[in-house]
């Protein structure tokens, strides 16, 4: 059974890429959104295995998003992924509880070593 990703991000060129990374691999995307509220919402709904979460987003940023869905779910496996590659925002987004961090931009190679290490551990 694939694995389901859920892509947060408000980037269509971001979600595309993702989308034809993830095709013919062991992954579906099980949701896409554009925004944290809707993120939220959507976790809840949609239980995905992992979660890719931008930080630049409008309104709710990515950070505070994965701070709200992992306070909800501690289960929850996120990965952010960012060009805004700061030592304080890596660093922040470990301490939430992020999984870990992939650098836009990203390879197919990176994206899926990262996930199936992510989705192995317990």
């Amino acid at each position: 059974m694939a694995k389901r990703i859920m892509i947060v991000d408000d980037s269509r060129v971001i979600e595309l890429q993702l989308e034809q990374l993830l095709e013919e691999t062991g992954y579906e995307v099980a949701a896409i959104c554009r925004d944290g509220e809707t993120a939220i919402a959507a976790y809840e709904e949609v239980k995905p295995d992992l979660v890719t979460m931008d930080i630049i987003m409008p309104g709710m940023d990515g950070l505070e998003t994965a701070r709200t869905i992992l306070e909800a779910h501690p289960e929850a496996k996120i990965v952010m992924v960012s060009s805004l590659a700061y030592d304080d925002t890596i660093n922040e987004s470990k301490e939430i509880g992020a999984k870990d961090f992939i650098f836009k931009p990203f390879d197919k190679e990176q994206i899926l070593s990262t996930f199936d290490r992510v989705l192995s551990e317990s």
